[in-house]
């Protein structure tokens, strides 16, 4: 979590002025960002470090996302009747099937029997004739063509809220994955981290290929949700932490709109060309297992091992960007960072006197921080809701998806070109309540195209807060406390998200629901924002009295780039 304290801005252009004026005055060495005006902001060594994100970013997309593709119900299915086998699929639904206002029931069926029915030659049904609950399900494979675990076990009917548990249950399992894999992180590092949380996915997820129940999919589907986020969030920390200030929006962002949307954009088409759930299951979890390399092309976070005084080996790794990027550190910087490396290793000791209970013992600090959690539970919430619900828009779910999913790429740059200039308070705001007005347009305009077009703009807003929610949180809380606070919110998160599934469940009572309730929390999301100070261009809080009196200058209507314009335009008149 600690990466996200490096994406301030005001450190951005410190280390810009140094790096176009290196015979300038020699600035004092206060962390490891003072040194990348002499390694390099983004030379070779990150750029490769850029690249080795790929992988990860497919893994994050695989676990996150393929559930879903594991467990979807063809919309047309009925029951099952042995005896009329040799039948046409038509002649046997229209025999065996009750209809209800023109539609064919689902889960029941005429109790008759059947050898005398096809003796007798009267292949018409009678309305007369009593009916029984289904002992097992046809489907028509027109609209999923190929069999999931839900229609090989039949999660249909009085069990066709199975999807939705087993889904809720992975969010459980990625509450401890948070947990243990953040100690692991903290304790061991964070390559042994990256490693375990990814081989955790790789056997877990090829041990679902092999489930023949409910309960044994949804162990493993919690074991696979002890992987979910950190499998590439970790790696994303390490990465981010060796790009210097002005380029660390750029490469936070960039993995996200390039890498994770496009292996999240391919996943429905994996499933079709796999035609089978269990070849499709082992296809995306397979490829975690490459993970078992990670020791050997990451580096380990060179802040981590600062902090624990492994400082010769954090300087190993910075030396190697180094001679990568064609640079030179003095050898005078390089004695002089020892001596600010064991000042920071001692400041890293007395802020394991802290913990995130401090977070609310102080007024103004203990609302933010409530705050921030409730909003980012609201921002999951909306997110991971718009993506299960794309098969009940009334299109094609696999086109649907790969579409909605395509709008995190626009939504990531246009946060890139407009987040230090519309400031995250407002922005956030906007994106939140825009989601929500969309998703209610939905409800009200005609099932199909329109409703799902307006579904898709509400998914696009909600990318846009998703992608501020963490980074906006980094910079108001204090340092002292900063990893753990935002550990609790995320965790806040996946609590929160255990509700997403049975929200788009309720579509199953009135396709409009799931909507509704989004759109409500979404609106209700953004607003709450506005409550929170600005943060941008502001130096981030580092003691708990820092965090209590931040934003007391700052007024409700305050817009940065009005604030900004005015300024400079006082500048230029002077």
């Amino acid at each position: 979590m600690e990466s996200r304290e490096n994406l301030d801005k005001t450190g951005g252009t410190r280390l810009d002025q140094l790096e176009m004026n290196p015979t300038g005055p020699k600035k004092q060495l206060k962390d490891l960002d003072d040194l990348f005006p002499y390694i390099g902001d983004f030379g070779w060594y990150q750029r490769l470090l850029f690249l080795l994100m790929i992988p990860y970013s497919f893994f994050f997309a695989f676990v996150y996302f393929s559930q879903i593709f594991m467990t979807v119900v063809p919309e047309q299915h009925w029951c099952q009747v042995p005896e009329l086998a040799n039948l046409t699929a038509e002649l046997r639904r229209h025999l065996a099937i009750p209809q209800k206002e023109g539609q064919y029931e689902k889960c029941i069926v005429y109790d008759v029997d059947w050898n005398n029915v096809l003796t007798s030659g009267d292949l018409e049904p009678k309305v007369t004739w009593p009916t029984k609950k289904c002992d097992g399900w046809e489907f028509n494979f027109t609209d999923a063509p190929y069999e999931t675990i839900a229609t090989q076990l039949g999660w249909v009917c009085e069990r066709d809220n199975y999807p939705a548990t087993a889904q809720s249950i992975f969010f459980c399992g990625a509450i401890f994955g948070g947990l243990i894999f953040g100690w692991i992180a903290d304790k061991y590092g964070r390559v042994p981290a990256i490693l375990g949380t990814n081989m955790t996915g790789f056997v877990a997820g090829v041990a679902t290929a092999f489930t023949n129940s409910f309960w044994s999919f949804c162990l493993c589907r919690f074991l696979v949700g002890l992987a979910y986020d950190n499998c590439f969030m970790v790696m994303y920390i390490v990465v981010v932490e060796y790009v210097g200030p002005k380029w660390r929006t750029f490469v936070a962002n960039m993995s996200i709109a390039v890498y994770f949307t496009f292996a999240a954009c391919i996943l429905p088409w994996i499933a079709l060309a796999a035609a089978d759930w269990k070849i499709y299951t082992l296809i995306t979890s397979i490829p975690l297992g490459l993970s078992i390399l990670t020791p050997f092309i990451v580096p380990e976070s060179a802040r981590w091992l600062i902090s624990q005084g492994r400082i010769d080996e954090a300087l190993t790794i910075i030396q190697k960007c180094e001679r990568i990027n064609k640079r030179k550190i003095p050898d005078a910087v390089i004695k002089e960072f020892r001596d600010t490396a064991k000042e920071i290793a001692k400041a890293e000791e007395e802020f394991k006197n802290y913990s995130f209970l401090d977070l609310f013992k102080s007024p103004r600090l203990r609302r933010q921080s409530i705050l921030l959690v409730v909003i980012w539970m609201s921002i999951t919430m909306v997110f991971d809701g718009h993506v299960r619900n794309v098969g009940s828009l009334g299109l094609d779910m696999f086109l649907t998806f790969t579409i909605a999913t395509a709008t995190e790429f626009p939504a990531d740059i246009l946060l890139i070109l407009t987040l230090d200039v519309v400031g995250r308070r407002w922005l956030a705001f906007g994106s939140m309540v825009l989601s929500g007005v969309f998703s209610f347009l939905a409800t009200i305009v005609p099932f199909g195209i329109p409703s799902a077009s307006l579904a898709i703009v509400g998914r696009f807003a909600v990318n846009i807060s998703f992608n501020i929610g963490l980074q906006y949180a980094a910079e108001l809380l204090p340092t002292v406390v900063r990893a753990q606070g935002l550990a609790l919110i995320h965790i806040t998160g996946y609590v929160a998200n255990i509700l997403v599934p049975y929200i788009v469940y309720l579509a199953t009572i009135a396709i409009e629901i799931p909507l509704l309730i989004l759109g409500t929390i979404g609106i209700f999301g953004g607003c709450l924002c506005l409550a929170l100070p600005e943060s941008m261009g502001k130096a981030m809080p580092q003691t708990i009295q820092d965090g209590e009196e931040y934003g007391k200058d700052q007024k409700f209507w305050d817009f940065p780039c009005i604030k900004r314009k005015v300024h400079d335009s006082t500048q230029s008149k002077i």
